[in-house]
């Protein structure tokens, strides 16, 4: 995956928008979507690892999509979670509290039935 889609994944899974993200990477709402556009500009070495930082992922991870490394003990994207796996996380997080209980609970109960059988 090229570094814009790696970026939205890492902005779609923390949450943090691209204005936030701008603001605590202290680099320009404009830079940020020229990183995110179709024909996509790559950020400087410092600019990448300041986004980085915001997002809690490692540069490793925004340039490849491989995270080797984890940068600290609440990486915001394990290496070893798929991309399938991350589309789920997303799509669970932005249910309303009451209906994720629900997907959840019953996730954890298909998987006991599954691990039985």
């Amino acid at each position: 995956m090229s570094f814009k889609e790696n970026l939205r994944e890492a902005l779609d899974y923390s949450g943090i928008g691209q204005k936030e993200l701008a603001r605590k990477a202290n680099i320009s709402l404009r830079n940020i979507e020229n990183y995110l556009r179709e024909n996509a500009s790559i950020p400087s070495a410092d600019k990448a690892v300041q986004i980085a930082h915001v997002l809690g992922v490692t540069v490793e991870y925004l340039v490849t999509g491989n995270n080797t490394e984890k940068k600290n003990s609440t990486s915001i994207i394990e290496p070893e979670i798929d991309h399938e796996t991350r589309q789920l996380i997303r799509a669970i997080k932005i249910l309303p509290a009451a209906k994720r209980r629900i997907v959840i609970n019953n996730a954890l109960y298909l998987t006991k039935i599954l691990k039985d059988q």
